[in-house]
């Protein structure tokens, strides 16, 4: 177990989603026996295991599981069955700038953020230079993050989560920060952890041309359950047949 970084067994994730709004229509179809909530099940059983240094992809189509299982990974939600091993500390890029307050500063924000990833005082103070330096918001740091645009904030949340030491990366449809200069840059940084393998990358993405340039290996998610595994280009051969199938039906 200890050679491997992420390993799941026969885990499921199951959520209940809640019909009725209001108190006021929950109270009514309660005293009629109606079920409060349906389960939704979001992951069905799955098995997986990646290697340390391994670049993973997890594609499907959206409502296929990806998020929920970023999101075991990172810890941020737990299985209703199964078992889960995560080998080291998890770097989530996965909602940048979750947790950033609007009237604080973006230099304040750093402090807050990069402690709610798990990053001690003294590892900010080290890498905030770097940090406000890779996001280019020099002139706007001490700017409450309010005042920011969408780019400038994810800019911001891209830059602190990248700066975590931490031997899993989890990537969520995280590219659009900012203009093209940006995302290439953003790009260019991932590329140099890759070539390094010192980091073991899961990346969810939508876009096929970054997927087949970035990750060697693919795990297709099709109606919660692990449909493919394998090379990248072999799985997206499967993943557009069963599009095809779809839209046929």
């Amino acid at each position: 177990m200890s050679d491997t970084a992420i390993s799941f067994k026969n885990v499921t994730k199951s959520f209940y989603l809640q019909d009725d709004r209001t108190f006021k229509e929950l109270l009514p179809n309660l005293l009629r026996g109606k079920p409060w909530a349906k389960k939704y099940t979001a992951l069905s059983n799955i098995s997986l295991n990646v290697d340390p240094g391994e670049i993973v992809a997890i594609i499907g189509k959206n409502g296929s599981g990806k998020s929920t299982l970023l999101k075991l990974i990172a810890g941020v939600t737990f299985p209703t069955s199964g078992n889960i091993h995560i080998s080291g500390k998890v770097a989530p890029l996965i909602e940048l700038g979750a947790g950033f307050h609007y009237e604080l500063s973006g230099y304040e924000n750093i402090f807050l953020n990069a402690a709610i990833l798990g990053m001690h005082k003294k590892e900010i103070e080290a890498k905030i230079e770097e940090i406000i330096e890779f996001s280019e918001l020099q002139e706007f740091i001490h700017t409450p993050v309010k005042k920011y645009s969408s780019g400038m904030y994810m800019r911001l949340g891209f830059s602190i989560a990248i700066s975590i030491d931490a031997p899993i990366l989890l990537i969520d449809e995280v590219l659009a920060v900012g203009d093209a200069a940006f995302q290439q840059k953003c790009m260019k940084k991932l590329k140099e952890i890759k070539d390094s393998r010192e980091k073991t990358i899961i990346f969810v993405s939508h876009d096929e041309k970054a997927v087949k340039g970035f990750c060697d290996r693919s795990i297709l998610i099709s109606d919660s359950k692990i449909i493919a595994d394998g090379k990248t280009e072999e799985v997206f051969e499967i993943y557009h047949q069963l599009m095809h199938l779809e839209r046929a039906a």
